[in-house]
């Protein structure tokens, strides 16, 4: 797959993608980052520490969140993708679920859209991602978390946001999918899925995996979201080892080394 100028083999490593919120009220590290020269710090730092691609939120979706209007999301976005583009040569995702927002975002530059809602939000967002033609990240998200049998209620969803991609017109090449976890989901579905995530593949698609610093781990170790890297550590381990082609991480070097160790492990059976 290609993102921005780069192309990724998603069949045989899972990529680091660094967390940029340009927030005031992100779960972690809301105001850490939201004035420009600290973003593109960050940017700098992430990237050193060994990061594939960024991804750029400008709206916390944490529990409980405040919707803010478009053009506010608009106005955080908008300047640093500016900005990142300009200096750095690193794809940049754009994480938002409005469609005026990925429009604005894609003009500024925006190589990928990360959508929370799986294209179920905004009835315009598949075809701004189409008519763009850039790849995107399709998450399941419930507004309840009530289900039948809860892993193939995860897999019809979706199916049915595929199937909105499809009609739109986005190609298979473009989509990679996300389990969604912390998002409509209760704290014994999370693990489940995590344990799960084998499932996803079946669906033909590429995975993306964000646990970091969620609630999953802070209810399972009793840890504030400061001190959740070890329990980050090991969800991305169990990413690699189902496959994932992504993790989506707050603390890159940490996550990029214990990506590497396991990909060495894996890979030590293989003739050299």
């Amino acid at each position: 797959m290609k993102i921005g100028k780069r192309n990724f083999e998603l069949e045989s490593h899972t990529y680091i993608m660094g967390i940029l919120n340009v927030t005031p009220d992100s779960f972690s590290d809301g105001g850490k980052y939201t004035h420009l020269d600290q973003a593109l710090f960050h940017v700098e730092e992430m990237q050193r520490d060994g990061m594939d691609i960024v991804d750029i939120g400008g709206e916390s979706t944490r529990p409980g969140y405040t919707l803010i209007p478009d053009e506010e999301e608009i106005e955080r976005v908008v300047p640093v993708i500016e900005a990142i583009k300009e200096r750095f040569d690193v794809p940049v995702s754009l994480d938002t679920y409005k469609s005026k927002v990925a429009r604005a975002g894609i003009r500024a530059g925006a190589d990928l859209i990360n959508d929370i809602w799986g294209l179920k939000y905004d009835d315009q967002m598949a075809s701004v991602i189409r008519e763009a033609g850039i790849p995107c990240v399709l998450m399941h998200n419930r507004k309840e978390a009530v289900y039948g049998n809860f892993v193939e209620d995860v897999l019809k969803d979706l199916k049915e946001t595929i199937s909105i991609a499809h009609e739109a017109g986005i190609e298979d090449e473009k989509i990679i999918l996300d389990p969604g976890i912390g998002f409509g989901k209760t704290y014994e579905q999370n693990l489940e899925m995590l344990n799960r995530m084998e499932c996803l593949k079946e669906l033909g698609y590429p995975v993306l995996l964000g646990t970091s610093r969620k609630s999953v781990i802070g209810l399972t170790l009793e840890l504030p979201a400061t001190e959740r890297v070890e329990g980050t550590l090991v969800t991305t381990v169990f990413g690699v080892l189902k496959g994932c082609s992504f993790v989506r991480v707050h603390d890159v070097k940490e996550n990029m080394r214990a990506v590497k160790m396991t990909e060495a492990i894996l890979g030590s059976g293989r003739e050299l």
